[in-house]
């Protein structure tokens, strides 16, 4: 991995170190996802970035749950949120907690605000509470219910607990200034009622925190000493103070923002994927067109190639879109290091060696990586039918085609060389056959007076296992499907998977779940990890084609 740059949160915990500003038990950093999806690459910005932080700092990175919206979490997501970050690399020990771990000292809180009368319960409904709080040229409106006595808003916040109200009939709101400029200051709701059931707490609560009060308070609550965020929460910033300046916590934790990772030919909003995934246009969360961490790791992109590319793009506070390319580089780069190599046909096309003997296989040892030699080797079955690709063959082509010509010769990878000299046909035109001469005498060298045109791959008729291939294109059309106009969903790629009835050579059959490969001249694939089958993924080509494929795209 490349040496961290000195970005400005750095700075920050640098200068809070040389000025004794940090506690004595040390840094202290949370990543607090919400669990109502999978997490995305976008995410892993943030985990790379919390967790490194207290790696590099000696500290400690906690991973809590911010599960205050009973109505969209799930214990799925709280499953799928951990087995990610840890896949990651990253562990936090027995720092897992959940917002909801805190719901009682919360509540104490919303009393303590209300005892100071600084919090109050309003009557107004969702809409007339909007009504009221103005726009950003004009100041709110208090609510007639503002002037309630604590008493009285105790009684009924404790009421609202108790269960005796309806859905959206009362919310606990904060008392801070209706006219601020920043219409988070304005009276922003604390509390809400919702009769729903959690997937931690059960039935016990009918009323749940906001993510704004719960969040700070749970920063306090853990002695978080950089509580680190994307830019869209920096106008949020002064409730976040205002939460921890007037409730009683014993830890002044400080919010520092930056830019979120906006990825180009894809979307990284959870309410956007939702939808992918609820309308089918994906297989599911973990459909490796997604850009979420488990169809990341699905598609076969290694943990350490998404912390290089999270290094990479660096830690600033401007926005910007990272190319695709910037990402699929660190991939290869990761893949190319680690990555055995193996032969796979697409699309297989029947080659038959006329002089070669019948029913003879010759075993061939072959590199298992060409740039390392702890990787070792492994045996290639050549027979005297084989399948090489379609679309390495041409009937006819000028000195650039560097593929197999009728009449023509190349080497077949790790094996001989060959030319074809008869094209068998079906009545349709399709070509069914390539009937070929073996020069038995060019393993390593090429024959006298032949200059093969280049080198292709090949598997062993009688030897190669059957396998599905699955190539992935980039899920949307557009480099920016949510700056569009309209719907994102109309610029899906609808040509983003191709499948084809492969054949592998046999080494590949004993490949594990999620084990990674370079197939020869094709690109980087990945086993798959849910299908029962011998499944590949196409994680990356060996080179950027989508640009030729997508025009000025």
């Amino acid at each position: 991995m490349s040496t961290p740059p000195n970005h400005f949160i750095r700075q920050i915990i640098d200068e809070d170190l040389a000025a004794g500003r940090l506690p004595a038990a040390g840094l202290r950093t949370r990543f607090p996802p919400e669990p109502n999806g999978y997490l995305h690459i976008g995410h892993a910005k943030s985990i790379c970035l919390n967790f490194g932080l207290a790696r590099d700092y000696g500290g400690q990175c906690n991973l809590r749950f911010d599960d205050t919206n009973p109505c969209k979490e799930e214990v799925e997501f709280v499953e799928a949120i951990a087995r990610d970050v840890r896949w990651l690399g990253f562990d936090w020990d027995s720092r897992q907690f959940y917002a909801s771990d805190y719901f009682e000292r919360l509540y104490a809180c919303a009393e303590a605000l209300i005892g100071k009368g600084l919090a109050y319960v309003d009557d107004l409904t969702a809409e007339q509470i909007r009504e009221y709080r103005g726009t950003l040229t004009e100041p709110g409106r208090d609510s007639p219910y503002r002037t309630r006595s604590a008493a009285e808003n105790l009684e009924l916040f404790r009421r609202m607990r108790a269960g005796e109200f309806a859905d959206g009939t009362r919310v606990l709101r904060a008392k801070i200034d209706m006219a601020s400029p920043n219409i988070n200051l304005r009276d922003p709701a604390l509390y809400r009622i919702r009769h729903e059931h959690h997937h931690q707490t059960g039935d016990a609560w009918c009323i749940y925190p906001m993510y704004d009060f719960a969040h700070a308070l749970s920063d306090a609550f853990e002695g978080i000493t950089h509580s680190i965020c994307t830019l869209e929460f920096e106008d949020h910033r002064p409730l976040y103070d205002w939460c921890v300046a007037n409730c009683p916590v014993e830890a002044t934790p400080h919010q520092y923002e930056f830019s979120r990772l906006t990825l180009q030919y894809a979307v990284t909003s959870k309410r956007r994927l939702t939808q992918l995934v609820a309308d089918g246009t994906v297989s599911g969360w973990d459909d490796p067109r997604m850009p979420t961490i488990a169809g990341l790791r699905r598609r076969g992109v290694p943990p350490a190639a998404i912390r290089e590319f999270c290094e990479r793009i660096g830690v600033t506070k401007s926005d910007n879109a990272v190319e695709m390319e910037m990402f699929e580089a660190c991939v290869r780069e990761e893949l190319d290091r680690t990555a055995p190599r193996r032969m796979a046909v697409l699309r297989p096309l029947k080659l038959t060696l006329a002089n070669w003997p019948a029913g003879q296989v010759e075993w061939l040892t072959a590199a298992s990586h060409p740039k390392d030699d702890t990787f070792g080797t492994r045996e290639l079955p050549f027979t005297g039918e084989l399948y090489i690709d379609r679309e390495d063959f041409l009937e006819s082509a000028d000195k650039k085609w560097k593929r197999l010509v009728s009449g023509d010769s190349v080497r077949l990878r790790n094996a001989y060389v060959i030319r074809c000299d008869e094209v068998l046909k079906a009545p349709d035109g399709t070509i069914t056959e390539l009937r070929c001469h073996c020069f038995p005498d060019s393993l390593g060298v090429n024959p006298d007076g032949v200059k093969p045109r280049g080198v292709i791959h090949w598997v062993s008729a009688s030897h190669g296992v059957p396998a599905e291939v699955r190539v992935y294109e980039r899920l949307f059309t557009t480099a920016f499907p949510d700056r569009e106009d309209g719907d994102f969903r109309q610029f899906v790629n609808s040509d983003s998977l191709h499948v084809f009835a492969a054949v592998v050579e046999p080494a590949l059959a004993q490949a594990g779940a999620e084990a990674r490969f370079q197939f020869e001249r094709e690109g980087y694939y990945c086993r798959d990890s849910r299908e029962p089958g011998l499944v590949f993924n196409r994680t990356v080509g060996l080179r950027d084609t989508w640009q030729r494929k997508a025009g000025s795209e």
